[in-house]
């Protein structure tokens, strides 16, 4: 799908002051970028530690702890705006498990749950600008909130009535993508477009361990670091491609792989929303101001299964779960606000019942969708059609067919 870039809304600064020529701005920051680059990756391996350097502003017991190099980015951040985070991260929550719930109850097809990853969605999504661009994968359900993109809007393509649901444009938030990892090529490509009209935006792409052992990432690094694209790369890391491991994917931190492309790389707390909005909000800053991009893993955990075609249980023990429920996302902003007093309980009360005005809304929205036509998924695979499509369409017929003969539905 074409998207008409919307990338000249604002001017772009340039990172090579006077001077403002795109050539000159890229050779002044390639060499700022790669030393950048060069001081984050080599700080944390030089460490020798058993654990990776992770940057994180809320421990799991919902203390503020402090951090010298990204404090600034969350320094003025109100008690209104930290209730709002929690807001977005309830009521995120509470759409998933209602579309699970859906999904178990025959109204959609499939449905990938974010349990667990709120605070990188939220986090993240809450850093960008409204003339930056998004790229999601099709679990970011969170970002697309923050986006302003309405929930029921997200199910149609779970329940096959539609092809996404949404303007890309009218959020600058693109579809949603199946194919894994294509989607950082088209924001890396998109940025590039960015910063060839001059716009002072930005691009952040998501995506999962798993896709960052794909081609296509590496191809999306190799090209953004050369053309020193505006580009964020947002790895959720949940540490399970559906049943494989991270380890049986790297041997080295994600975020160390940016190191190869000369570009930053940070490892930060994906269950931690301070810290996901203060690294993203760094990161997105670096890219307008043309230092090129950013390599941010968002260490979290898939507290569900992949899709509701999976069964964890069969790869993965409960220790690991109950382990990672102690460090739930929801829970840590809520310990800080009541050890703040920046909410009280008639804050927690009334989110409680507009989650579920919101599960209700949702409920009631996609099961007035239409039932997708089962017929359409032979339509458009061939320009002028095709003998086999044709047999399989006839089998899938009388398949359908048998079910009425025997009275059923």
């Amino acid at each position: 799908m074409t998207v008409e870039s919307s990338a000249a809304r604002k001017p772009r600064r340039t990172a090579a002051g006077k001077a403002g020529t795109t050539g000159t701005k890229a050779g002044t920051t390639a060499g700022r970028t790669g030393a950048t680059g060069t001081q984050r990756t080599t700080r944390s391996t030089a460490k020798k530690s058993t654990e990776p350097e992770l940057v994180q502003l809320l421990t799991p017991e919902g203390k503020r702890v402090k951090n010298a190099e990204y404090d600034a980015y969350v320094a003025g951040i109100t008690p209104e705006e930290l209730r709002g985070l929690y807001r977005d991260m309830v009521l995120t929550r509470r759409f998933d498990a209602e579309a699970t719930s859906l999904q178990r109850q025959g109204e959609l097809g499939l449905w990938a749950s974010l349990l667990g990853q709120e605070a990188a969605q939220i986090g993240s999504g809450r850093a960008t600008r409204e003339d930056d661009y998004v790229f999601p994968t099709y679990r970011e359900h969170g970002v697309a909130w923050c986006r302003g993109v309405d929930p029921t809007n997200l199910l149609g393509m779970f329940r096959g009535v539609n092809n996404g649901g949404w303007d890309p444009n009218s959020n600058n938030f693109q579809l949603y993508t199946i194919v894994i990892g294509s989607q950082t090529l088209h924001a890396t490509g998109y940025a590039m477009g960015v910063a060839k009209d001059g716009a002072d935006s930005a691009v952040i792409a998501y995506f999962g361990d798993g896709a960052s052992s794909q081609g296509d990432v590496a191809e999306s690094f190799t090209f953004a670091a050369v053309y020193n694209a505006p580009v964020v790369f947002f790895c959720q890391n949940n540490q399970w491609a559906i049943s494989e491991p991270t380890e049986r994917q790297t041997r080295v931190p994600l975020y160390q792989r940016a190191q190869g492309y000369g570009f930053p790389g940070v490892r930060v707390d994906g269950n931690d929303v301070l810290a996901c909005l203060a690294v993203t909000k760094w990161a997105l800053e670096r890219a307008r101001n043309g230092e090129g991009p950013t390599l941010v893993e968002a260490f979290t955990y898939r507290m569900g299964a992949h899709t509701t075609s999976d069964d964890p249980s069969r790869y993965r023990g409960d220790e690991e779960r109950l382990a990672w429920e102690a460090k739930d996302p929801i829970l840590r902003l809520r310990r800080y606000l009541e050890a703040s007093n920046h909410a009280d309980e008639g804050f927690f009360a009334e989110l409680e019942a507009e989650s579920e005005t919101l599960g209700k809304r949702v409920r009631e929205a996609v099961r007035a969708m239409p039932d997708p036509d089962h017929f359409a998924i032979f339509e458009n695979a061939y320009a002028d059609g095709h003998a086999l499509v044709d047999e399989e369409r006839a089998q899938f017929a009388a398949y359908q067919a048998s079910f009425a003969d025997e009275g059923g539905h």
